[in-house]
């Protein structure tokens, strides 16, 4: 719904929502409306382009893709990975990467209180660097949600311990797939031989 096109001719509208007779805001206040109004709109529709740019450009790569797997006979289907294209002359390098989005359902609690059990059960010598490795791993964001990753790292530390592997497993086991995003990196190779992305952000131009 476009509230400015409900506003009677002559008035703007305030802050607090107050229909106000626009000769009696002053004109820098005006001018300010508008530049601020004029900046948005080009950034909204910067915003939409860009968006259809990325719907495109990832539709092409999924093309070529398929008619590059076609040629050894295969058909791909299902849920596409990550890809990296290169222009015939390396200058330009493409990226197309899937990232899941994952969260740990209430196994993620059990997981916790069998590696608890383990550091308890494990001489004093061990306990508090494992201790306070682990409740790094579980510690909570400000939105209530424990990292993925960190606990994930507890995975690569290697004891043979029937139960460390227990917890292991159950974190293994706690992991839920909510979603996935696909990103478009794009890449320009410099003098130096090193690739540089090529920044979408206005914020990096």
């Amino acid at each position: 719904m476009n509230v400015q096109a409900n506003i009677p001719a002559g008035h703007r509208v305030n802050a607090a929502g107050h229909l106000v007779p626009e000769d009696l805001i002053s004109p820098v206040d005006k001018l300010r409306d508008d530049v601020v109004r004029d900046i948005i709109a080009k950034a909204i529709e910067q915003r939409n382009q860009l968006a259809a740019f990325k719907l495109q450009s990832m539709q092409q790569i999924t093309d070529f893709c398929d008619l590059s797997a076609a040629e050894y006979g295969v058909e791909w289907g299902g849920q596409k990975g990550n890809v990296t294209l290169m222009s015939f002359d390396g200058r330009y390098k493409l990226i197309r990467a899937v990232g899941e989005h994952r969260v740990f359902d209430e196994r993620i609690q059990t997981a916790k209180k069998l590696i608890d059990d383990c550091i308890a059960k494990w001489s004093e010598g061990a306990q508090s660097e494992l201790k306070a490795l682990v409740e790094h791993a579980f510690r909570v964001s400000k939105q209530g949600h424990i990292d993925v990753n960190q606990v994930l790292s507890l995975r690569q530390i290697s004891i043979d311990d029937p139960d460390w592997k227990a917890a292991m497993d159950a974190i293994a086991d706690a992991i839920q797939i909510t979603g996935t995003s696909q990103y478009l990196r794009m890449y320009e190779r410099q003098g130096d031989g090193k690739y540089q992305q090529i920044p979408l952000d206005s914020a990096k131009v």
